[in-house]
């Protein structure tokens, strides 16, 4: 019986913001807990995370904002994964973002928001718990 395909997770960084230090540790914790991740790099719009999302086959997107910006930027990366066809790919996120933000976020779609001081095995645990591949290898 062959081993489960490794979930396969993109991490994007949207918008202006310049602060990258969390998105890498949460990226380098996903790769210590066993899945692949795709790594945006800073200063990318939703269109391009949306497109490295469908262009790598991911099965779901993780979305780290500190520039107060995640009640646009976010729900744009739904709504372009939506357009390109992959509205199945689950979108979470994390960083500054107010909790009475939280529930307008996931109204629009948003299956999980992450705030500072979110440990990185709680992070981990819950994709365990919450994503699943999209596709079966």
């Amino acid at each position: 019986m062959s081993e489960p395909r490794k979930l396969r997770l993109l991490v994007g960084k949207v918008g202006l913001d310049g602060h990258d230090r969390g998105a890498k540790v949460i990226a380098r914790a996903f790769r210590d807990a066993g899945f692949e991740v795709v790594y945006t790099g800073l200063h990318q719009s939703p269109e391009t995370v949306a497109a490295t999302a469908v262009q790598e086959d991911v099965d779901a997107v993780a979305l780290s904002i500190l520039s107060g910006a995640h009640m646009h930027l976010f729900p744009r990366v739904i709504e372009l994964l939506r357009e390109a066809g992959a509205g199945d790919i689950p979108v979470f996120g994390g960083g500054i973002v107010p909790d009475e933000d939280i529930p307008a976020l996931k109204a629009a779609g948003v299956l999980e928001v992450f705030t500072p001081g979110t440990s990185l095995d709680a992070a981990v645990e819950w994709v365990r718990s919450h994503i699943r591949p999209r596709r079966v290898a």
